[in-house]
């Protein structure tokens, strides 16, 4: 070798720009970070998808944001005016500006933001921005959890009092049968697809529910089109297949759900034992015995009935005498299987496109190669059914019996740790005044979420109170939410707005003050845990910088700390030191930062899973599950309590050309959207190396439906909707049903690398396919857009840019 050596290094790591986290190996070249690849030692490290290798341009690019932003222009002024300032003129500003907004108006009246921990780095510091949130004193986090999460974490609970899947998660590696419905984890999860495609190298079986024929669809025996927003329908129709053939786990159905528990004929209401005994306790519900032909009680404290559950009855009318008179009542089980019943796979057919064929295939193979892992994503949560739509796929899958034994869905142990956002900091006074509670009592904002159309409410109508503050995490709202112009309309009615982002994205330039933050490969960041699989789960890996800081930037959770000092917080941010912050972290787990940063690959503590952990014995009776019953709540008092359907419903989508016939000659097509294989959602489209092959927004169209409409591959379309209109390029698709569209959301950025257009987040000429869907007619409990599922007509576009 010749002249000056070259320093190469290779440093373990993992990549956080989405919910999949894969390990890698970063490649750092005389101290510039050159390269990304997989790292097949890691849990999580098998592959490693386009947007993981562009981690080098992201670190490196022109754009990036380098000095704290102010802006000098009045909101709405065509060039926000923006001056360079100081960290030290920007946190002091921004503590002035909220403590005055606390004092004025109450610190709930400051929203705090972030970009969704599943397609962002945000999983570094979400919890540390809930922290903050919680000692400032708001219960509003504007985070997604509506279109993102609400299907995978919060509505199971109704139904398990568990996240099932989202924790319950699916164990690939032993799993008989894999279920994706509404999933893409080649796009969504790389970790996910690797461990798919080795289950079905060794004799898997694959269904997959998606309007599309993407990804592991291909694969899939059999994949099941569905028209997007009848899933509900879809899973009714599934369930009703294996009760009719008796494709369930009986013996699971009888002992850990509450089937058996008798409602009433009268009012609907579940029986209860002080209606039937004279002694009988108004907690206790009540089974019939079919041996001994009486009622029998169950206890709920104890998760136990008066006799063995062998002995209770799922079917048949029962002629109850209680103090009211004599009630008809019948098992909760036999109710379900009515109500399925009116879903024959004939009559879904109808609804959902699926062949009745495919239905009993698909449920004779749910059935016969079990053990059954599941996974759903955003298909499901982006809908105006959404809640119920999760309820009948946990209804299904209840009746598999596969829920926490191996190569089911397995809640995989967790080296424990002290939590990181201290709900505590939070008084109770001040989580009722959550944004949203009032009006769905049973969606986000019970667990401190706020949706965007309830933001976008306070801050315009100033209802329930106006939402004053947003303190934004990286969270490009007006794009990633529906309706982008009454988004922008809110945010300018902020009396103050912060922003901190790798990039100036269309929801910064509303901003008052933007703060450059690093990339996930300039920082350090603690993960524990990688939520897989029980080896993922037990690694501890503090993922080291293979790059300096740029400019002035600084990481999140610097950002947090600092901000915390400036409003008077610190004591509750370790004074600002993060390495004690994260040692108390840690504490319990017994590892070290020291350990951590002498293996940058990380440190694993064992774990064992235990499965059935419903069965173990807890409290005189078996654990059972967090449900007010203990059981697997087919039937929900807690939804029925509120006015909500009891057992899970299919509801039509309510804008569809169904629904509003009104609508349906102008907008005879269903819209839905997918997320895109090189993309974050609305980031990285000014990345030359993901762009190139992605150059333009696409639509996908059937060729039947594009020709009738004088559309060829590649021509320039008009998206319209009730609202409006944007453009993309089409994209022929035959595997679409004919009366289905899918578009893409999250095109602005311009490239200038390959000279490749922005498109304008709003007017004429914008490519925001948000900017034209609405936030509204959304689910009754949760709030969820209906982004998947509304109506549309695509003609071709005269004028092109």
């Amino acid at each position: 070798m010749t002249g000056a050596e070259v320093s190469v290094r290779e440093v373990s790591t993992f990549c956080p720009l989405c919910v999949s986290r894969c390990g890698a190996r970063a490649t750092v070249v005389d101290g510039v970070f050159t390269a990304l690849g997989p790292d097949p030692s890691h849990p999580t490290g098998q592959a490693l998808c386009v947007k993981g290798k562009a981690a080098p341009e992201i670190v490196a690019h022109p754009d990036r944001l380098l000095h704290p932003l102010r802006r000098t222009a009045p909101k709405g002024a065509p060039d926000p005016g923006w001056q360079e300032i100081t960290w030290d003129e920007a946190l002091d500003t921004i503590a002035a500006r909220l403590r005055d907004l606390a004092e004025a108006h109450g610190p709930e009246s400051v929203v705090f933001g972030s970009a969704s921990p599943s397609t962002s780095a945000m999983s570094d510091s979400v919890d540390w921005v809930s922290r903050l949130r919680h000692a400032f004193g708001s219960p509003n986090l504007l985070t997604y959890m509506e279109l993102c999460g609400w299907g995978r974490f919060l509505a199971p609970l109704f139904t398990f009092g568990e996240p099932v899947p989202g924790a319950y998660l699916p164990d690939l590696d032993r799993a008989g049968c894999i279920l994706f419905w509404g999933y893409n984890p080649s796009v969504a999860r790389l970790a996910h697809a690797t461990a798919t495609t080795a289950a079905l190298r060794r004799g898997a079986k694959l269904v997959v529910v998606d309007p599309r024929r993407v990804g592991l669809a291909s694969k899939a025996d059999p994949w099941l089109r569905v028209r997007p927003g009848t899933d509900a329908a879809l899973a009714l129709s599934l369930t009703h297949v294996m009760i009719e053939n008796g494709w369930f786990d009986l013996d699971f159905v009888r002992r850990w759900t509450n089937a058996p528990f008798l409602v009433r004929g009268d009012d609907a209401r579940l029986l209860r034992a002080n209606d039937v005994f004279p002694d009988g306790d108004p907690s206790h519900y009540v089974a019939w015995d079919e041996v001994g032909d009486r009622p029998v009680a169950y206890d709920p404290a104890h998760g136990a009935y008066s006799v063995d559950e062998s002995r209770l009855t799922l079917f048949g009318k029962r002629a109850v005498a209680t103090a009211d008179g004599t009630v008809t009542c019948r098992p909760v089980f036999e109710l379900l299987a009515q109500e399925c019943g009116r879903m024959r796979p004939e009559v879904a057919e109808g609804i959902t496109g699926v062949p009745a064929s495919a239905v009993v295939e698909a449920a004779r193979t749910l059935w016969e190669s079990r053990p059954v892992a599941f996974y759903t994503w955003s298909g499901l949560e982006q809908q105006s059914n959404a809640t119920q739509t999760v309820r009948a796929i946990g209804q299904l899958y209840a009746l598999t019996g596969c829920l926490d034994v191996p190569g089911g869905n397995v809640l995989f142990p967790s080296v424990a740790t002290n939590p990181v956002d201290d709900a505590s900091l939070l008084s109770q006074d001040q989580r009722a005044k959550a944004l949203g509670l009032a009006e769905r009592p049973l969606g986000p904002a019970r667990f401190e979420f706020v949706t965007g159309e309830d933001f976008y409410t306070a801050a315009i109508e100033g209802r329930p109170y106006r939402a004053r503050g947003l303190v934004n995490f990286g969270a490009n709202l007006v794009m990633a939410h529906g309706d982008s112009a009454r988004g922008r309309d809110a945010l300018t009615a902020l009396d103050f707005f912060v922003h901190a982002d790798l990039f100036l994205s269309p929801t910064a330039e509303l901003a008052d003050i933007v703060l450059p933050v690093t990339s996930a490969f300039e920082a350090e960041a603690l993960r524990v845990g990688f939520e897989i699989s029980e080896a993922a789960q037990s690694l501890v890996q503090l993922r080291t910088p293979v790059a300096a800081p740029r400019g002035e930037a600084r990481s999140d959770i610097q950002i947090v700390f600092a901000l915390a000092d400036r409003l008077g917080l610190g004591e509750h941010f370790f004074n600002g030191d993060v390495d004690a912050a994260w040692q108390h972290q840690l504490a319990p787990s017994g590892v070290t930062l020291d350990q951590l940063r002498a293996d940058p690959a990380g440190v694993r503590v064992p774990l064992t899973t235990l499965h059935r952990k419903y069965a173990e014995p807890d409290g005189g009776g078996p654990r059972g599950f967090r449900t007010p019953s203990r059981r697997i709540e087919l039937y929900s008092e807690v939804l029925a309590s509120h006015g909500q359907p009891p057992l899970p419903q299919y509801v039509e989508p309510l804008t569809s050309p169904r629904s509003r016939p009104d609508l349906a000659e102008r907008f005879p097509l269903i819209l839905t959207g997918s997320k895109s294989l090189r993309f974050c959602e609305t980031q990285h489209r000014n990345i030359a190396s993901l762009r190139g092959p992605a150059p333009e927004p696409q639509l996908e169209i059937n060729p039947a439906t594009a020709g009738e409409r004088g559309i060829s591959e590649g021509d320039w379309v008009r998206i319209s909707t009730p609202l409006g209109s944007v453009r993309a390029r089409a994209k022929l698709n035959g595997s679409l049903d004919p009366g289905v569209v899918c578009g893409q959301h999250g095109w602005w950025q311009a490239c200038a690398e390959l000279d490749l257009p922005g498109y304008p987040p709003f007017g004429p000429d914008s490519a925001n396919l948000n900017l034209v869907l609405s936030q509204t007619p959304s689910d009754p409990i949760s709030g969820s857009s209906p982004l998947r599922a509304s109506v549309c007509d695509i003609t071709p576009l005269d004028a092109v840019p």
